[in-house]
């Protein structure tokens, strides 16, 4: 669950426009209410559907909705992430989610509530656990406490115990809490203990409890999500926890960890014992970019989880430096971040380093994040096709045509806000009148103080601050800017405006970010007007934060501010330009990163490592530079993914499962534009459930998945199949229609390149699930595929490695109306996409590039909306 930034607010929405026909309903889930069991319930279907206090369906329209999906769990209204408390009990699968009950972005985090008896058709219940004055309701799990060890429930009637993070508003600090059930989670009370585990960490977070037999005891996995660790807990009672150990930082840590699950699953290679599955989730950092789920698998003795994965040993080659003489050696080093020598290791008030071998490595925090420097190699011939290398630090890429840190645009300063007022002239509105600008250290700021909308009020402050009037004499206004990202236009703004003539004729926003940034206003054609600079701020942080806006230095220039050199970087120098930059991903752990040379062979150049950064993360890590025949993989390329595609995250499995199964559901969206994907009234679904099992793949076991059964129950009507079909180059297409559909399809090569199918056509629309040959790798591409415009990080082609034989390739996907969900070659690679096309975009076609395939087989068949009875939920 996205929870961690690095200003005094979160990513707020404004609050969603509810349909009349769900005020009823939502005014429920809004309260946390829940009636009296004895009485008929309120409840909402997944349908959108809602029952009346006698228990009678009523007419709605909710799942009609252009981009509703019909056999995934989606709330009726608001914003939803994280399935949290996956749950089977007296019948019932629970599945409890990270829901805002008062818009439709991330925020107000509470427990919202859902079940079903056969985990395809939902009931929406009221609020399960709503978040209280002092602490919102972050991700976490819910037990049966069978035993009565908590003491919760009474003889013949066991207490459901929900174990989630408290989110504490005021501090940020996270400790782990619990609320219990006795009828069934429809009602919840907080204990009165609370919180049960709290390490004053404010990234201690998502703790996954289930009953550990052998042990008698209960099992907590949580994460230290800023450490890349998943730490591992004991208890009697659900009360007192024993730290047993941690595991990591492991496999990928390109973002934070979160929402951990530790589960055994029957052990392929050894038929009769089990072998232990540990997922983590993590963002950004993901294989498809953004939010990932990534596992281990290995074993667990009651204490200590044990990966089977062995330590990466990098492809040899011929070494450019290593340090591991203790000195810099032919290398030269500028400024003060590098110091006069290689670290020898973590430096003083720096975070545990790790990841490197041997005793030295290049390490810009000497002196701290505000040390800057360069260190540049001798140069060298290169003679091989790939560079190899360590780096690690942080996430400040190489930028052309900056200029250094701190130059100021030439021209006039309007205003750089250091006085005690914020100016002659100027006037506040709102919360800001008899305010002024506040002392501050943020990133790139120059002088002591900016105006920032934060003070006094914090984000429910709202108003206006207004410059006098000036005339334009300038080209440009260049100002720096910091803070929401809550455009003019739209509501809640929070944004700097030009204004002349009484209309805002420019306007820029924050980045939701505390990184002061400039923008820039061409203004040549105002040349010799009366205009005003207003400084809006509308926003009020209700649905989450970030309601507030930083203005640094405003300059009426000659030209567009140039970027400051910010870069933490490691580059590759050629006939005196950069022609390959790598930087760190905001860790202090170091990965494998690897420059193809292909096209530099014979040239010379050197190393240039460059630490221009004074902010946060604003360091370097470098070590094992080697010339080699052979790429080295990053972390990202070695781990083990759950999900090639972009949206699936926050994956977990229920406790408690019949059968022993172990059935796993992810949040299907994705952190990078999970607040912008273009639905309403609602925001987010959820995967189908999958079926978990290990296979063994090249020797190896690997996670399989496979949708659950009882999807079937949904197929309806006439399947079109379809049986040794040629498709030669181009697109074919076939008889089969649908916006909700199961395929199976089996392709074989021929000549071409590469082949699939496509799905919702149509107006210019498609959706690519296809096998490249070249590559050997399953991909999905959605660049086509209806509304993609709400987001630059959302267009794109996801991929999968797939080995075949002969070409030979086996799919099956499921397409609902806003989600395609690939299963290749019998759950062994899985993707998941969300896509937007227009309703009449229902076409099925298959397609072959660079020549000809065959499809060896097809089957479509259409699947119904899941519509469950609606009435009171005893």
């Amino acid at each position: 669950m996205r929870r961690t930034h690095s200003g005094p607010g979160l990513t707020p929405g404004p609050n969603s426009k509810k349909r009349l026909n769900a005020l009823v309903l939502a005014a429920v889930m809004a309260s946390g209410s829940t009636l009296p069991l004895s009485a008929p319930a309120f409840a909402a279907d997944n349908s959108g559907a809602t029952a009346t206090a006698s228990g009678a369906a009523v007419a709605s329209p909710l799942y009609s909705e252009t981009y509703r999906p019909q056999f995934h769990f989606s709330p009726a209204t608001n914003w939803m992430n994280d399935p949290n408390g996956l749950l089977y009990y007296q019948g019932e699968y629970h599945m409890f989610f990270q829901y805002n009950p008062s818009g439709d972005t991330w925020g107000n985090m509470s427990w919202g509530h859902a079940v079903s008896t056969d985990l395809v058709h939902w009931t929406q219940l009221p609020l399960a656990i709503p978040q209280d004055g002092k602490d919102m309701i972050f991700s976490g799990s819910a037990v049966i406490d069978k035993n009565n060890t908590t003491g919760f429930g009474q003889p013949g009637n066991p207490a459901m115990v929900a174990i989630y993070t408290a989110a504490d508003k005021a501090t940020g600090k996270q400790s782990q809490a619990l609320a219990y059930s006795t009828d069934k989670g429809r009602t919840f009370t907080k204990y009165a203990g609370n919180p049960v585990l709290d390490i004053g960490s404010n990234n201690f977070r998502d703790p996954k409890v289930f009953w550990y037999e052998a042990g008698h005891e209960w099992l907590m996995s949580a994460v230290l999500s800023d450490q890349h660790k998943v730490t591992f807990y004991s208890s009697p009672d659900l009360k007192t926890w024993k730290h047993l150990s941690d595991f990591g930082p492991a496999g990928a840590t390109g973002g934070v960890w979160e929402c951990p699950d530790l589960f055994p699953l029957p052990d392929p290679a050894n038929p009769g014992k089990q072998k232990w599955v540990l997922t983590v989730n993590l963002n950004p950092g993901g294989i498809a970019g953004g939010s990932g789920v990534q596992y281990f698998t290995g074993s667990f003795d009651g204490t200590t989880f044990t990966s089977d994965d062995k330590p990466y040993v990098a492809p040899a080659g011929t070494p450019l430096d290593s340090f591991e003489t203790g000195s810099f050696g032919s290398w030269t080093a500028t400024g003060t971040a590098f110091g006069t020598a290689p670290a020898a290791g973590t430096l003083p008030n720096q975070q545990a380093v790790s990841g490197f071998p041997g005793n030295y490595l290049v390490n810009s925090f000497n002196g701290g994040d505000g040390s800057t420097g360069t260190l540049s190699s001798q140069t060298f011939t290169i003679s091989k096709p790939h560079l190899n290398f360590l780096v690690g630090g942080g996430n400040h890429p190489y930028v052309p045509n900056t200029v250094p840190f701190g130059t100021l645009p030439t021209g006039q300063v309007f205003n750089d806000f250091s006085g005690t007022t914020y100016g002659p002239g100027w006037t506040a509105t709102g919360s800001f009148v008899n305010s002024g600008p506040s002392t501050e250290s943020l990133p790139n700021q120059l002088g002591p103080k900016v105006l920032d909308t934060y003070a006094p009020a914090g984000d429910p402050g709202t108003g206006t601050i207004t410059s006098p009037t000036f005339t334009v004499n300038s080209p440009y206004i260049d100002l720096q800017v910091a803070g929401g990202n809550h455009p003019a236009g739209q509501a809640n703004p929070t944004a700097v405006n030009l204004i002349i003539g009484g209309q805002v004729v420019a306007t820029t926003t924050g980045p939701n970010s505390p990184d002061l940034t400039w923008t820039n206003w061409d203004v040549s054609k105002y040349q010799g007007q009366q205009a005003q600079i207003q400084v809006v701020d509308q926003n009020d942080g209700s649905t989450g934060g970030w309601g507030h806006l930083m203005v640094g230095d405003i300059v009426f220039a000659g030209a567009a501010a140039k970027p400051w050199d910010t870069q933490t970087s490691v580059n590759l120098v050629v006939d005196g330009k950069v022609v390959r930059s790598s930087t760190g991903q905001d860790s202090e752990s170091l990965d494998w990163n690897s420059w193809d040379l292909s096209d530099l062979q014979g040239k010379t150049g050197h190393i240039e490592i460059s630490d221009n950064n004074t902010g946060g993360w604003g360091h370097i890590l470098a070590d094992q530079f080697t010339l080699s025949d052979t790429a080295a993989q990053p972390a990202i390329q070695r781990a083990h993914w759950v999900d090639y595609g972009k949206d699936n995250y926050a994956g977990v499995t229920f406790n408690d499962a019949p059968g022993g199964k172990r059935i796993m559901i992810g949040w299907m969206n994705n952190w990078d534009y999970g607040g912008s994907i273009p639905t309403s009234p609602w925001r987010s679904a959820m995967t189908v459930p999958r079926e978990l099992s290990l296979q063994t793949v090249d020797g190896a076991p690997r996670l399989a998945q496979t949708p659950v059964n009882q999807l079937n129950e949904l197929t309806t009507g006439p399947s079109v199949h379809e049986e040794k079909m040629s498709v030669p180059a181009g697109s074919t297409v076939l008889p089969a229609t649908g916006k909700a559909v199961d395929i199976t399809a089996s392709f074989a090569a021929g000549t071409a390149s590469s082949y699939g199918l496509k799905v919702r056509t149509g107006s210019g629309q498609e959706t690519l699930i296809g096998y490249d040959n070249r590559s050997g790798k399953v991909y999905i591409d959605r660049t086509k595929s209806g509304a993609v415009g709400f987001s630059s990080s959302f267009p794109g082609v996801q991929t999968a490695p797939l080995t075949t034989t002969g070409g030979s390739v086996k799919l099956h996907i499921l397409v609902d109306w806003s989600s395609v969900e690939v299963f290749a070659d019998d759950g062994k690679i899985v993707l998941t996409d969300q896509i937007f096309p227009d309703p009449s975009s229902q076409g099925i076609e298959a397609f072959a590039n660079g020549g000809n395939a065959t499809l060896t087989s097809l089957d479509v068949k259409q699947m119904k909306s899941a519509l469950p009875s609606v009435g009171p939920q005893q």
